[in-house]
């Protein structure tokens, strides 16, 4: 996954993504809000152009290649926000990562901030888009635990698809564990795809967790501990990816 040598252009938010900024399609939102420069020249609009000539800042600091690429498995607490900023405040989840890392790691996937669980992390915009790309179907395994007892069935009916507020949620497997636990494996994974569901239901979540990610599970990762991922885990996360292109 390295940088193509031969090339000399790319478009400005795959740059960015190469940069270890964000992934390309978070760098598009960047640009959007006005936050890209580019040769001293403020860039808002999608299509630029740009090569290791160019002079790209981010929030005004240049942004350069990087060498190593970094591969970074996060077992995240609750209360951390997946985001490369917050203007509330809120912890950081890629904050954890700082003391660790020079380089500048964002996360492939989000958790929101009341679940905890496997994030990975990168600065390799070909892997992250790779691995979030609608086409890779790449399973996320999650527990929940509830506040009161599992409704009757909920299980078989989230795996045949539901309709909520106008969205289609549809999971991959749900296995009733007991009377407030579920096993839930999603594949597309629509933004608080399995809350809405169960405050639909009117079934109060008291903690969700994901335990594993494509190939890669849990392993003895504690709240807030991460490790890097094996050239066997990465080469693994890619093949299930292009299986299911």
């Amino acid at each position: 996954m390295l940088v193509d040598n031969e090339k000399t252009e790319w478009r400005l938010q795959h740059y960015m993504a190469l940069c270890g900024v964000a992934s390309r399609r978070n760098s598009e939102n960047i640009i959007l809000e006005g936050r890209v420069s580019v040769n001293g020249q403020i860039v808002d609009k999608l299509g630029i152009k740009v090569s290791t000539n160019d002079i790209v800042c981010v929030d005004g600091k240049q942004i350069e290649f990087e060498n190593e690429k970094r591969y970074v498995l996060l077992n995240k607490p609750v209360g951390y926000v997946c985001s490369l900023s917050d203007e509330k405040g809120r912890p950081i989840a890629a904050d954890l990562l700082k003391n660790s890392y020079s380089e500048r790691l964002y996360n492939v996937g989000r958790l929101d901030m009341f679940s905890s669980g496997l994030l990975l992390f990168t600065n390799d915009g070909n892997f992250a888009a790779k691995l979030s790309h609608p086409s890779a179907e790449l399973e996320k395994e999650y527990i929940v635990d509830t506040a009161q007892p599992l409704p009757r069935g909920l299980d078989k009916e989230f795996m045949k698809g539901l309709r909520v507020d106008g969205v289609f949620y549809k999971c991959k497997e749900a296995e009733e564990l007991n009377a407030r636990r579920m096993r839930i494996v999603l594949i597309e994974g629509k933004n608080r795809e399995i809350r809405r569901v169960f405050d639909y239901k009117r079934v109060g979540i008291r903690k969700l967790k994901r335990i594993r990610i494509g190939c890669i599970g849990m392993g003895n990762l504690e709240e807030g501990e991460f490790r890097d991922l094996s050239k066997e885990e990465i080469q693994s996360l890619l093949r299930l990816c292009t299986h299911n292109e």
